[in-house]
């Protein structure tokens, strides 16, 4: 570990405070370097007033410890923290004696300080590929790193107020875009310490950097972080600091390789409900699945009561007011056997559909004849095969034209059922809409993993990073598997698992879109058209089944033409956030639990539905 011999040049004395006579030497010294002093803002106490420096961030506020001379004080600034927000106070040299003086509301974070000496940072010779950095300029920018935010867990922040710093020095705001499709894949946020609150180490410091789950390009954590520090560099700033849980292995490691060491500065942090698994410790439910948790911390925040059953399985049981359901996951005793039995076959579930005026694809039933499947093949040009019973893509081949290719892929979708199914491959995107309460609520396209060359690494290499980020970004839920389907891609695109990808070159991996095989998620909801809706619902209602989720084969979500895939009968609900797909599911378990005005606009929207 570093020694911290960039910290302030004044220690706390024991009290926990700095010393008046310090703090005034401090200010000295600024109006000596030609710096700007605080501003006054209340006459006679303008110097101890404007020391106490708190900076509001949109998700929270900033109060820089080093600052403060009286623990009293700090407590009290904290005391301000608004609702769902999260406040830190950060550089805390001695917390113990902070936390003395208010056990009950106060902790320690569970977070190392790491800081980046700028005198001694280089940049990179290599400059991002296939995207770009730039400061924050629109508000849809704002928007889009609300919904990065949202998918990495993080606390929103008013688009307002983004855009209302876009111009400000003191907080600054970068992005990085992709520049084929303009879409924000990232984000950092950095602070100015010396225009906060007259710095005279000069110090700056990073927060909120994140980057979208689903972004294909590597590097966009470091080229964002190396932005921010050039951007500081070129200020006059010192150093750059910034806060990591401490079992976040991969950022830490990133830190350490562009050059950050650990100092000895402490934050702390109030208990509230956003912090609560830091300051309890992991839940007796920690081990439960994002699809399980994202219900249970819905129920709780209603003051459901939640009994977990098998976390490992995810089943958990809800009660409220005398009414008592035992899940697993969005699978829940809402659900008859017959609909799970319908949607647990696919055959079955074609047929079902198909009856009630769903549009479907060919299809060959498992007992066909070398012959027949031949005929079958050059009829449809390609097919997709597929075991009759499972989930999570495993034992599907998709776009087979070759007929050594398709008996190979019948043979390993056999390792999965028994049943084995021959399907006219439909071109397009695959489109999942989730369907509560025969309602769509949610609606995202599902693409295929793909990497992007850098020119050294190779096909394997490259697979093996990108996977390594999914199961990050997704909790060890998503990651793309080195098997014969992914072999057999790479090889129709005219590259070996070893070869080197060129530079800028992008190159799906897989055929099937499915989150536990690398796929990533894009939120359509907002565009989908309203045929694919009534087709979803019509095949909900089909099946006779409240909670599901529909995949169709589309050209676009907003275009008319799909092909009916298949149905789940347990959607993983947590994978279309920011949508509200845990409230519905709730709201169908528990319709007490939704507040009475809610539940009377619900029945004025189902009453207007039944007039059309």
């Amino acid at each position: 570990m570093a020694k911290d011999s960039e910290g302030p040049k004044h220690p706390p004395n024991s009290r926990g405070r700095q010393s008046s006579e310090a703090y005034k030497h401090r200010l000295k010294r600024m109006r000596d370097q030609g710096l700007k002093p605080p501003i006054a803002q209340h006459g006679d106490d303008a110097d101890r007033m404007a020391s106490q420096a708190v900076l509001d961030c949109g998700w929270g506020r900033l109060v820089f410890a080093q600052t403060f001379e009286e623990s009293d004080a700090m407590i009290s600034a904290l005391r301000g923290e608004q609702p769902d927000r999260r406040d830190i106070a950060v550089y805390v040299r001695n917390p113990h004696v902070l936390l003395a003086n208010a056990p009950q509301e106060l902790f320690l974070d569970p977070s190392h300080t790491f800081r980046l000496d700028l005198s001694r940072y280089r940049p990179s010779r290599k400059g991002p590929k296939g995207f770009f950095i730039r400061r924050l300029t629109s508000q849809s920018d704002a928007e889009a790193i609300n919904r990065i935010y949202s998918a990495r867990g993080m606390i929103a922040v008013p688009p307002e107020f983004f855009w209302a710093k876009r111009d400000a020095r003191t907080i600054i705001y970068f992005v990085a875009e992709d520049e084929q499709t303009g879409e924000v894949l990232g984000t950092v946020t950095g602070v100015d310490h010396i225009r906060a609150f007259n710095d005279p180490e000069r110090g700056s410091s990073l927060w909120c950097l994140a980057v979208d789950p689903s972004a294909r390009h590597p590097g966009i954590g470091e080229a964002l972080v190396r932005r921010l520090a050039e951007y500081f560099t070129t200020r006059g700033a010192a150093f750059l600091d910034l806060s990591v849980l401490h079992d976040n292995e991969q950022a830490i490691a990133l830190y350490e390789k562009l050059g950050f060491q650990r100092v000895s500065f402490f934050s702390v942090k109030r208990k509230n409900p956003i912090n609560e698994t830091l300051f309890t410790g992991p839940p007796e439910d920690a081990t439960l699945n994002p699809y399980a948790k994202i219900i249970v911390n819905e129920a709780r925040r209603r003051g459901i009561h939640v009994k977990v059953v098998d976390a490992e399985a995810g089943f958990f049981r809800l009660t409220h007011g005398g009414r008592s359901i035992l899940c697993r996951e969005s699978l829940s005793e809402l659900t008859s056997a017959v609909a799970m039995s319908i949607c647990d076959d696919k055959s079955v579930t074609r047929r079902i559909v198909s009856a009630a005026g769903v549009r479907v694809p060919e299809q060959l039933a498992d007992g066909a004849s070398p012959d027949e499947i031949a005929e079958f093949v050059k009829r449809c040009g390609r097919v997709v095969v597929k075991p009759a019973r499972g989930e999570q893509g495993r034992g599907i081949s998709v776009g087979l034209s070759d007929m050594a290719e398709v008996e190979d892929a019948i043979e390993a979708a056999r390792k999965v059922s028994d049943v084995v199914l021959l399907e006219e491959y439909v071109q397009g995107e695959d489109l999942r809409l989730i369907v509560i309460n025969y309602r769509v609520v949610a609606a995202a396209i599902r693409r295929p993993p793909v990497i992007v060359g850098d020119g050294e690494r190779t096909v394997r290499e490259l697979i093996e990073a990108q996977s390594r980020r999914r199961k990050a970004a997704t909790g060890g839920e998503s990651r793309i598997p080195l098997d014969a389907e992914t072999e057999r891609t790479v090889r129709e695109a005219g590259f070996g698992l070893d070869d080197v990808l060129p530079v800028e070159t992008e190159l799906a991996v897989r055929k099937t879109a499915n989150l536990h095989t690398g796929g990533t998620i894009h939120d359509v909801t907002d565009i989908v058209n309203p045929t694919l809706v009534q087709a979803a619902s019509e095949a909900a209602r089909a099946i006779d089944i409240p909670v599901t989720g529909i995949d169709l084969m589309v050209k676009s979500p907003s275009l008319a033409d799909y092909a009916f895939i298949e149905a789940n009968e347990r959607p993983g609900l947590a994978n279309h956030e920011p949508q509200p797909t845990a409230e519905r599911f709730v709201d169908l378990l528990f319709p007490l639990s939704v507040p009475a005005s809610v539940r009377q606009t619900l029945q004025k929207d189902k009453e207007r539905e039944g007039k059309r």
